[in-house]
């Protein structure tokens, strides 16, 4: 017995070394140079750097990622995207994803995104803006859609139920308004532009059931675009001061400064009202998904795989292989524990009890609820940028009054929005 016993486990543990040793060689396949990432400062990409080993044992190869501020960014990343292709992997945001994936810079991610990375894992609304065309084009790093934040300390001081419904929540932030006290019902966003005014505004467009184009003709100057505007400017009359021309900052800077009693903003703002760092309305906020008919406004960031500097099958597969481990369940777990808010995006960690634990079972439900809600409201078309910053500068007319005529200034856009398909077919 006892001279058997050594060899039992000295066979098992040969056999598992060998096995061990085929895995190995079958990583170090898996990548035969070093992935090349362009991209902009992210924690949880810097987080990555301190695990490059792991991927290296994964891969057999290592990384290097090389940062840009965002506009930088979206040039530099066009250049090499549509030229050299010197880069593998891509971060690549929402707005540009139309232009990257008709112009071919890119490929789909499921045909290498390795299946037990579990891409459906991924919140529903970052998949929705992940997607063009049917097919997704990147793995999300940061996104969300909207939550309703709310100060329940001043709904239950006067009485008002937190608001479900669009017609519910402009009563409430005319009753909540009190600027006497120094407290708003609202808090928008009035600065022009396809990511300010408009992104706000979007959402009450697309809920009274507006859609941009039918086909290539501009539908947008329609019943539930004079709608969407219509309350978007009424709801100015109870937003904070500077909101009129203000954007992203001071919308939620208001709010975070204790003066807004009710606020649809996109997800990372929840993170931030929990940040002694940033808050001063800890412990008195509550999350609840947009009040219907209005639509979350979805946005995401994430890696893409490049189609130059990948020109072998093989190589594809190694940044998708990098995309995949870069955005796993494991990294979001470590982005958690680091508490970087923003840059969760998986289901699983969202309703997991130790997201619960830093950041509160209700808000893991809302987002849930929110995620179930997030649409893509813009729309997806390279001359999008173009198109949004034209209605925000008309948008932001309107709010400030020196502009008065709605249908008119929908029908200025709608004009312009001709000339951009016409421009196309030249």
């Amino acid at each position: 017995m006892t001279n058997r016993t050594p060899r039992r486990i000295t066979a098992g543990a040969l056999l598992l070394a060998a096995l061990a040793a085929a895995g190995h060689a079958q990583a170090q396949q898996a990548c035969k140079d070093d992935v090349r990432v362009l991209s902009q400062p992210r924690d949880g990409l810097t987080l990555l750097e301190k695990y490059k080993d792991e991927f290296k044992a994964l891969s057999g190869a290592s990384f290097t990622i090389d940062n840009l501020n965002e506009n930088d960014r979206r040039t530099k990343t066009r250049a090499d995207a549509s030229t050299v292709g010197k880069y593998n992997v891509y971060y690549v945001d929402e707005a540009n994803v139309p232009l990257f994936a008709q112009s071919k810079w890119i490929v789909p991610l499921a045909k290498y995104y390795p299946a037990d990375y579990d891409y459906a894992d991924f919140d529903p609304g970052r998949q929705k803006v992940a997607t063009f065309a049917g097919e997704a084009w990147f793995a999300p790093l940061t996104g969300g859609g909207d939550l309703l934040v709310y100060r329940k300390d001043l709904l239950e001081k006067a009485g008002v139920k937190p608001p479900t419904t669009l017609d519910e929540f402009v009563a409430a932030a005319k009753k909540l308004n009190d600027p006497a006290n120094g407290i708003y019902g609202v808090a928008l966003r009035g600065q022009r532009g396809s990511g300010a005014n408009v992104w706000r505004w979007m959402p009450f467009f697309r809920g009274y059931g507006g859609q941009w184009f039918d086909g290539d003709k501009p539908v947008f100057n329609s019943p539930a675009a004079l709608k969407a505007t219509q309350t978007y400017l009424e709801l100015f009359k109870y937003s904070a001061p500077g909101t009129k021309t203000g954007s992203w900052d001071e919308s939620t800077g208001a709010f975070l400064a204790g003066k807004v009693a009710l606020l649809v903003e996109s997800t990372p703002l929840a993170g931030n009202a929990l940040d002694p760092k940033t808050s001063t309305v800890i412990g008195k906020v509550a999350y609840l998904p947009p009040p219907t008919p209005l639509t979350g406004g979805g946005y995401g960031h994430g890696l893409a795989i490049g189609t130059k500097a990948n020109k072998t099958e093989e190589a594809k597969k190694c940044a998708g292989l990098f995309v995949a481990w870069a955005t796993s369940k494991k990294q979001e777990q470590r982005r958690l524990a680091e508490g970087q808010f923003s840059e969760l995006n998986r289901t699983s960690v969202l309703g997991s009890p130790e997201f619960a634990k830093r950041y509160g079972a209700d808000l893991g439900k809302a987002l849930a609820d929110t995620g179930k809600v997030t649409a893509v409201n813009f729309w997806q078309d390279p001359a999008w940028p173009d198109l949004g910053d034209r209605w925000g500068i008309i948008l932001e007319e309107l709010v400030t009054g020196s502009r008065t005529d709605i249908q008119g200034g929908l029908d200025e856009l709608d004009a312009y929005a001709k000339q951009l398909i016409a421009r196309r077919k030249k």
